[in-house]
Order: structure tokens, then sequence, then C-alpha cells
């Protein structure tokens, strides 16, 4: 159970910023969020503009436009046929391209801060001598 109490007091210091590698962590996943919300809005409203009078597309209105922009952006795509104009086959690239981005910024912010926390953990030992991996 103790990675299990390690693991949920890191993610309420990363809520918290306890340290500046928690506050480093928190202020990158809210960039990444919030610009990731704003390109799904932008990509669902160029979505629906683009594809609503292609003949034989499924996106003819804004929530289905919305429905499959989130869908590429969180790489899980969706049952809806893939866009049949041009401009709409460019911005599915572009969002695969930002979708793919994202994942690989998260995975590396991620190792950041588990490697500065390890650093930290080495340098502060706990009450039995070993590492202390607690937030402080």
């Amino acid at each position: 159970m103790k990675p299990l109490r390690i693991a949920a007091s890191e993610a309420s210091g990363v809520i918290l910023a306890t340290t500046d590698a928690h506050k480093r962590l928190r202020d990158r996943l809210i960039v990444i969020g919030v610009a990731t919300l704003g390109i799904d809005l932008i990509c669902a409203i160029a979505a629906f503009l683009l594809e609503r009078d292609a003949h034989r597309t499924e996106i003819k209105t804004f929530g289905s436009a919305l429905f499959w922009t989130s869908t590429q952006l969180l790489t899980v795509s969706s049952q809806l046929r893939n866009p049949i104009t041009a401009g709409g086959r460019v911005l599915d690239v572009f969002m695969e391209a930002y979708a793919i981005t994202v994942i690989a910024a998260l995975a590396g912010s991620i190792g950041a801060f588990l490697h500065k926390r390890g650093l930290e953990a080495d340098e502060s030992p706990g009450p039995s001598g070993g590492a202390n991996l607690q937030a402080r």
C-alpha cells in the first residue's frame, strides 16, 4: 500500500503545488488542458464549416463536429467516417499531429517531474535513513 500512498501524496502535491516541481507540473498540465480545449472548439467549428455541406459526410451538426474533433484529439477516433473534403482531411492530420505532440509533452513533463522528485528524495533521508518520497 505504500506506493499508493506515495502516488496519492504526489497527486495532491501537484494540485496544491507543494514544491517547485509540483508547481511546474501543475502549470504545464493547466496550459496543455486549456490549449487543448481551445484547439478542440476551434477545430470543431472548422470541421463543421468544412464538412456540413459535403456529400456523404456524417458531420452535419456542430455537435457531431465537436464529438468527432474531441475523439480525434483524445487519439481514440470515433465511429464517424473520416472527413470527405480536402480541408477536413488537412484538419484531421493537424489534430492527429497535435494529439501525438501533447501525449509526448505530457510523458516528458511527467518524466521530468519524477526525475526531479527522485533527486529531491535522494538528498533528503527519511526517518529510517532511506529515501524520503513524501511531499514536503
